[in-house]
């Protein structure tokens, strides 16, 4: 399994940006979907965002659509997500997570490799 550790994480007034990073290491990374997921207080963890290994297919959830951005840098083993016009919604715990196989989707997985999270608080 891939080692996970992200990053970028921040306190930011609302309409402001941060950029996460998600650096991976011990396993192929290129070949294997990525994701982005979200813990906010007394919720289950929902899908934000996620990249297909190959063919640069993305995927984001509605509630960040057009305001965030998955990209990848597979010569980095690195995963990034873009976050634009953040809101006070958006606060949570955010994880990354690559794909268990080839095949795992990268909305729903199935998934073998966490990230130990990281804070995004955004304040109104």
């Amino acid at each position: 399994q891939a080692r996970l550790v992200e990053s970028g994480g921040g306190l930011v007034q609302a309409g402001g940006s941060l950029r996460l990073s998600c650096a991976a290491s011990g396993r192929t990374f290129s070949a294997y979907a990525m994701a982005w997921f979200r813990q906010a207080p007394g919720k289950e963890r929902e899908f934000v965002a996620g990249m297909r290994w190959s063919g640069g297919i993305t995927y984001y959830a509605d509630s960040v659509k057009g305001r965030f951005t998955i990209s990848r840098d597979n010569a980095e083993r690195t995963v990034y997500l873009q976050m634009n016009s953040l809101k006070p919604e958006d606060t949570a715990v955010y994880y990354c997570a690559q794909g268990s196989s080839s095949s795992s989707d990268p909305r729903n997985g199935p998934f073998g490799s966490w990230g130990q999270g990281t804070q995004v608080s955004v304040s109104s």
